[in-house]
């Protein structure tokens, strides 16, 4: 016979007892968008077709950059915060806690479809707590906060 595990035994991906402390859910780094006049030029160049290559060479430094140890940047969602992250330790530089704020806007002007990126707004109220710039695949990041914030926070849902 078969063991069978009841739904409490059972282990589900992402999913970390709140006594285990603090635990990553996601993260991602910006997207090369973030510097919007070389990423405008790298496009029209890759566009091309004949200019590509020096599209690709005039983004890769910006690619390099934003992983440097020293210059890095990242965001990064736990069970308990959304913070921006930057350097070798990735210490956190901009946090804002699950229970601060309301909703995740995606800012509809910033949408880059060649670089599948955007920019997200954390609010509370009518207010931007937090501004996340270049996120790669930006609406499913969003989702990915609020319903973090919905299991760990429900309170604010």
């Amino acid at each position: 016979m078969p063991l069978m595990l009841d739904a409490a035994q059972k282990g589900a991906t992402g999913v970390a007892p709140a006594h285990d402390g603090e635990v990553m859910i996601r993260e991602v780094w910006p997207s090369v968008s973030i510097m919007p006049a070389a990423a405008a030029l790298g496009q029209k160049l890759i566009r091309s077709i004949v200019l590509a290559p020096l599209g690709w060479f005039l983004l890769l430094p910006i690619y390099f950059l934003k992983i440097l140890p020293f210059v890095a940047k990242r965001y990064t969602l736990t069970n308990r915060r959304l913070m921006i992250r930057r350097g070798l330790k990735a210490t956190p530089s901009h946090e804002v806690s699950l229970d601060q704020f309301d909703d995740v806007r995606l800012v509809e002007s910033s949408i880059d479809k060649f670089f599948r990126s955007a920019t997200l707004e954390i609010l509370s109220g009518s207010s931007v707590v937090l501004r996340l710039p270049a996120v790669p695949q930006a609406d499913s990041f969003r989702r990915a906060v609020l319903d973090t914030r919905m299991a760990w926070a429900p309170h604010k849902g």
